[in-house]
């Protein structure tokens, strides 16, 4: 049956303008490089890393073994995602489309509406991806095991990287981020990849705290003495250490690892970001046109000793 359509429209006689999209939660963690991505997958993909201990030993006059070299393995196992829309041609005579639509009984879908649609659900799977890869749950359909949710079961993860949350603020982000720096792991700080990846929420937070106001030592004039105009939408950092805003995770969550350690998996890139329209009356006769997307991907981390959490719990330990 064709997807459910409502239409809200004064119609002028000829179409108006453009359509206007709500603004769209993007993917930013992809799109800004915040994963390793791992493409060409036809369904598994293993995850695989080396190391050794006492590798430096006194010298002797024979060849002796120095180490102990494990090697450890987590996969991705990619899970197919689809997305069907079908809308009826009829539907949009009475809208402002009806002249590009033709005046012919064989109605083509408006090109107009057609490129916005295909827009418009490309952008929609990107906020859906990016949601999921955080905090998405098998159990919830259309989603993966995301980063945060793989964590919280993960026995694994050292109980000195799982720093407890609270509510943020722009009066207490500038402490509970150092809470963040303070656990990161020695062998981890400093590592070129590092990043702390904060939410949306946590960077307004973080911008106006350093605008001025804040318990810092920063004084009513804020950063550079600018008060609240300082931030240009630039780079943010702490301590050094570059922020990435992961639209992903949650008001109050944080994390800190190294981009290496973060993975995505799929199969073609491109399945991402293609969508197929189907005109269906050459296949079955009917005023139908269809919208059909598939796609497949997974996330995982593979070190988890170093990580540091922020706003979660783990279960498991």
């Amino acid at each position: 049956m064709p997807t459910t359509t409502s239409l809200t429209t004064s119609y002028a006689g000829e179409f108006s303008g453009m359509y206007v999209k709500a603004a769209l939660l993007s993917g930013t963690t992809l799109s800004n490089g915040g994963m390793t991505i791992m493409p060409n997958i036809a369904y598994k993909a293993v995850i695989q890393k080396l190391s050794t201990d006492g590798l430096l030993k006194d010298a002797t006059c024979d060849f002796t073994a120095t180490s102990t070299v494990t090697i450890t393995e987590r996969t991705l196992t990619l899970e197919p995602f689809q997305v069907n829309l079908q809308l009826c041609k009829k539907d949009f005579l009475a809208s402002w489309q009806a002249e590009e639509m033709g005046f012919s009984a064989n109605k083509v879908l408006a090109k107009s509406f057609a490129d916005y649609l295909l827009a418009y659900v490309l952008e929609k799977v990107a906020e859906a991806v990016e949601s999921s890869i955080w905090n998405g749950t098998n159990a919830t359909s259309g989603q993966v095991a995301g980063i945060m949710t793989l964590l919280t079961t993960d026995a694994a993860l050292p109980a000195a990287n799982e720093v407890a949350g609270t509510t943020l603020s722009a009066s207490n982000i500038l402490a509970e981020m150092g809470k963040v720096v303070d656990a990161i792991p020695a062998a981890v700080y400093g590592k070129e990849d590092l990043k702390l990846y904060v939410s949306q929420a946590a960077a307004k937070f973080y911008v106006r705290a350093l605008g001025g106001f804040g318990a810092s030592g920063l004084g009513s004039a804020g950063f550079d003495n600018k008060g609240t105009q300082w931030y240009t939408n630039g780079q943010l950092t702490f301590d050094g250490i570059p922020l990435f805003v992961a639209n992903g995770l949650t008001a109050n969550q944080m994390l800190a690892a190294q981009t290496s350690n973060l993975f995505f998996g799929t199969g073609l890139l491109s399945d991402l970001n293609e969508v197929k329209l189907l005109d269906m009356a050459n296949l079955d006769g009917s005023d139908n046109v269809r919208f059909v997307m598939r796609a497949a991907y997974a996330v995982n981390y593979h070190s988890v000793s170093d990580l540091v959490t922020y706003g979660i719990t783990n279960a498991a330990n």
